[in-house]
């Protein structure tokens, strides 16, 4: 049950990235590659927040392996990594909770592939709705679902096996995101008046604090052995 390549070019599609927060078709503010406040990890989102492209990209792995540690227990039969990549997808869209007590779960664990895709492109609603894009993604993930693992290349890795933290690609964004918005907060002081310089700090410190909380778990991932 791993993440393959399919899969994450499937929620990056359908996900869209968008590297300044907004509000979806149901006013939840979301930012990178479908982030939101009720993600449970990283930073959080802001009205206003921007993100860089190597940023996002790492809460999307992020979350699609914190997603897939939840959803893994729930199956009583091994489903092959496109079958596990088409629900982890529909997962990271609807929710665990929604996710565990679907139709397509319950199908897929009695045996019932054909009638798990089918149950699969339900979920097609937001706000009491029919959306066009939801209609497509399921139609993608039915695809995926019943496509031969086979097919698929392996499962690429976030961070290859590396001998340094100081490799791995999170670290390594995290501290250029970091030097550079130091470098834009020194730039910007000396336009402002003191009361607005207090505030740019107090905002600066706050987005420190979450760059170093990822930071912190990546290196916490990399005591545990994910190299």
């Amino acid at each position: 049950m791993n993440i393959n390549q399919a899969t994450l070019d499937l929620v990056k599609r359908f996900e869209g990235l968008e590297l300044t927060a907004y509000r979806d078709p149901v006013g939840v503010l979301t930012i990178g590659y479908g982030y939101t406040n009720s993600a449970g990890f990283g930073p959080g989102v802001s009205v206003g927040e921007t993100w860089t492209k190597p940023f996002a990209e790492q809460m999307l792995w992020e979350g699609l392996e914190r997603f897939a540690d939840q959803i893994r227990p729930m199956f009583r039969r091994a489903p092959n990594d496109n079958e596990f990549g088409a629900m982890l997808s529909l997962a990271y869209n609807i929710g665990v909770g929604a996710f565990s007590r679907s139709t397509c779960l319950r199908r897929f664990n009695a045996g019932d592939i054909e009638g798990a895709a089918e149950a699969l492109t339900w979920f097609n609603k937001a706000g009491g709705k029919v959306l066009r894009g939801l209609t497509r993604r399921r139609a993608a993930e039915r695809e995926l679902f019943l496509t031969d693992a086979a097919i698929i290349e392996a499962t690429p890795k976030a961070d290859a096996e590396r001998s340094s933290p100081a490799q791995s690609s999170t670290i390594r964004a995290v501290a250029g995101t970091a030097a550079a918005g130091a470098g834009g907060v020194l730039t910007a002081l000396g336009k402002l008046d003191p009361l607005a310089q207090y505030i740019l700090l107090g905002f600066s410190a706050v987005a420190l604090i979450g760059l170093g909380w990822i930071a912190r778990e990546r290196l916490r991932k990399w005591a545990g052995g994910a190299r």
